[in-house]
């Protein structure tokens, strides 16, 4: 019989093995739990604070069933948990905090093998950047997105119909009744957001990875299908631990490439970026923020989802979901990839099909011909800055105009409603002090609301520019992830009211056009304006957060420890 990693603990017939074992016991465990069957531990990140996890326990108890059925052993552990709606100032702070979490609590304990239970924005990419760092046997079980929304007869979107109700309200378009009325609806079910936001965005490039069974990215969170493929799972995960198909073996360079070309096809998250290149970096997988332009360029949009297109979540899986754009990308993807199923892509996708054209466009008839992420490079951003085409005005994707500038959110929220605000539809609004560093923990501040005036005169997209990040609900033309940030002196820092900037998506240019003689004289004077944390993990995260462009991550966590624990706890 296989040794497993398990047996370190269980195995022993000393006074280690009997501590291992009998405080098991108590929760009513047989003498042949502990036989050398696979260990498997279930990561949840339930949580009722997370509202899109919240259903997860009942998620845990499908996995346990299924890894029962395959002969393995089961015990599910809890992780930090990042609601998206409810934690201040940012999750994205804490995302990091999560991933050492997740790390540290599998190789610790006595698990062969593990089933990551999450949903919400977050808790996705905390949980394989720490499981990447272990690299053991993983797979991935999403909780779904909820159902589709409803206000008024009509299909509401969470985040995207949100935004639009909070300008249209800012305008005087609708009422507060209104408003509060479509609050009612819009979360009907259990689950994630039900637009292509990053939740799903990052469900989806899960299944692309092939770290999570083909097919289940977009079951809604209340389809029997969802409890199935969670049972499905806790069977699989036993078989990756007899095979010893560890992640390392799935998430090769090729993997990554097939997310990133999947994702531009289904106008996923510019999120996205941040969590692929902190994961790449755990597995020590080269990935750089050129390869997003580079792999996306002639990538066409297949997926009609709000926030780039009409329709929900809900509406994609009874549509295909991933398995159809898949089938729409062969001839672009990495086929040959392993998959956490022990297939290849090709295996796993070969009958896939289109259900509703209206939804999932076959690659000739693309709702968009080019959509992918681009990515920005000029003396505004040195190392980098991104934008989401697909979701944006096509006629600002070239064009020059003067900035209005606030320093900070806390200016912005002082200004932007003040009807003297000297501002037009035709300038560019600029956001400092959103990054990793200057916030802290980058929000999702980008998708900043526009001056009340020019709502109240049917304005309803400008060019946004920030280090701060977007909503993957949102929509508008937003240049986001400016790298270097402006707390650590990136040119952003510098920008100055009326000066001129230019947006050349065609070129992939950001140009502020000011003299480097007149940048040099305002660096002079320039000082950093650190947040206030002096203590706790937010100063730790201030001190060691890397910037945007290589995924956010704390500077000591990128790479693997593996799985080997170096000092027993118990002398002998």
């Amino acid at each position: 019989m296989k040794t497993y990693r398990s047996q370190e603990w269980f195995g022993r017939k000393d006074k280690s093995g009997f501590i291992a074992r009998s405080w098991l016991k108590n929760q009513g465990l047989p003498n042949d739990a502990f036989d050398g069957r696979p260990v498997i531990g279930i990561c949840n990140t339930w949580s009722e604070l997370t509202p899109c996890n919240a259903h997860l326990r009942d998620l845990a108890d499908n996995v346990k069933n299924g890894v029962l059925e395959a002969g393995g052993i089961a015990f599910e552990f809890p992780v930090m948990s990042l609601g998206e709606a409810l934690m201040k100032p940012t999750t994205m702070l804490y995302r990091n905090l999560a991933s050492m979490d997740v790390e540290e609590s599998i190789r610790a304990n006595p698990i062969d093998g593990v089933v990551i239970l999450a949903n919400c924005d977050k808790t996705t990419p905390a949980c394989l950047m720490g499981a990447a760092s272990v690299d053991l046997p993983t797979l991935v079980v999403s909780g779904g997105p909820m159902l589709n929304g409803k206000h008024q007869g009509r299909d509401i979107g969470s985040g995207t119909d949100l935004w639009k109700f909070s300008e249209d309200l800012r305008a005087g378009l609708i009422s507060q009744s209104m408003f509060d009325e479509a609050e009612n609806g819009m979360s009907r079910s259990p689950g994630a957001c039900n637009t292509m936001g990053t939740a799903s965005t990052l469900a989806c490039m899960v299944e692309a990875l092939g770290m999570s069974l083909p097919g289940s990215a977009a079951i809604p969170a209340v389809d029997a299908s969802r409890r199935r493929a969670a049972r499905l799972s806790g069977r699989r995960i036993v078989g990756m631990v007899q095979e010893d198909l560890r992640m390392s073996r799935i998430l090769t360079r090729e993997a990554f490439e097939n997310a990133i070309i999947v994702n531009a096809a289904i106008g996923g998250s510019t999120n996205f970026i941040l969590h692929l290149l902190a994961i790449a970096g755990r597995i020590e997988v080269p990935l750089t923020l050129d390869d997003f332009d580079l792999l996306s360029q002639n990538i066409p949009l297949l997926a009609n989802l709000k926030p780039s297109g009409e329709y929900l979540m809900e509406d994609f899986y009874y549509a295909g979901g991933v398995p159809a754009v898949i089938s729409q990308l062969r001839d672009k993807l990495h086929d040959k990839v392993m998959q956490c199923n022990g297939k290849t892509l090709s295996a796993n996708y070969a009958d896939a099909a289109i259900f509703n054209q209206r939804i999932i466009a076959p690659a000739e008839h693309a709702f968009i011909k080019d959509a992918g992420t681009i990515v920005l490079r000029g003396n505004l951003c040195a190392d980098g800055a991104v934008i989401k085409p697909s979701a944006a005005t096509p006629a600002l994707l070239n064009h020059k105009a003067r900035a209005v500038v606030f320093e900070n959110i806390e200016e912005y929220n002082q200004r932007i409603n003040d009807p003297d605000l000297d501002v037009t539809a035709d300038d560019i609004l600029v956001l400092k002090g959103a990054g990793p560093k200057g916030y802290p923990g980058m929000p999702e501040v980008g998708n900043f609301g526009l001056p009340l005036k020019l709502l109240q005169q049917g304005v309803r997209d400008m060019i946004r520019i920030s280090d701060g990040r977007m909503s993957g609900t949102a929509f508008g033309t937003i240049v986001l992830h400016v790298s270097p940030e402006s707390c650590v002196g990136g040119t952003l820092a510098l920008v100055q009211n009326g000066d001129l900037i230019e947006l050349n998506c065609h070129e992939r240019r950001l140009t502020l056009h000011v003299s480097d003689n007149e940048l040099a004289r305002r660096r002079e004077s320039w000082r950093p304006v650190m947040p206030d944390y002096p203590r706790g993990y937010a100063s730790l995260y201030i001190q060691s957060v890397e910037q945007a462009h290589t995924g956010a991550d704390l500077n000591f966590l990128p790479g693997k420890s593996g799985s080997h624990i170096k000092r027993e706890p118990h002398p002998e």
